[in-house]
């Protein structure tokens, strides 16, 4: 991976297409949970690759590339929000990608359950793998406050989780 994007650095295109498509899924999925309209998953996801190629000879640790990626991705939703005014809850619908598996579908549909805040960071943390301090640094929040949403988070699923128990 180190090797892609310093050869990424260097100017060589196929490189960075490699990077791209070894984490357009995830990058998706992030803005995904911030975005309900297809198209404007579309357009921040082009607008984060154009904005990564022009900028790839910026990153200083060629280990931090997902995470940059990311935040990337992250700024462009936030400014697609704020540009259009609007705040949407992301409904998981049948037209979702087929690049999403049937067995994650489960994972989104309990994330419904869940306010925006804390979705955005349970899918960091369960979905893409990200670690307390990366999501930190990605949202620009404390790690106290990650780990706190982390745990509420649970506890709020947990609950979810108890209900449709019962209710079956």
């Amino acid at each position: 991976m180190d090797l892609l994007v310093k050869r990424a650095q260097k100017g060589d295109a196929e490189a960075f297409i490699r990077l791209i498509e070894k984490h357009k899924i995830s990058m998706y999925k992030a803005a995904k949970s911030y975005l309900k309209n297809e198209e404007d998953v579309a357009d921040v996801m082009q607008d984060t690759v154009l904005s990564a190629f022009e900028h790839i000879r910026e990153l200083k640790h060629t280990g931090y590339f997902k995470t940059w990626i990311t935040r990337i991705l992250i700024n462009h939703c936030l400014d697609m929000l704020k540009q259009e005014k609007r705040c949407v809850p992301v409904e998981w619908t049948e037209r979702e990608s087929a690049e999403v598996q049937d067995k994650d579908r489960a994972f989104y549909e309990l994330l419904e359950e869940l306010s925006e805040d804390y979705r955005i960071i349970f899918l960091l943390y369960y979905g893409e793998g990200f670690c307390v301090r990366e999501i930190a640094e990605l949202l620009e929040m404390n790690e106290n406050t990650v780990k706190s949403k982390l745990r509420r988070g649970r506890k709020k699923l947990e609950q979810v989780l108890c209900l449709k128990e019962r209710s079956v």
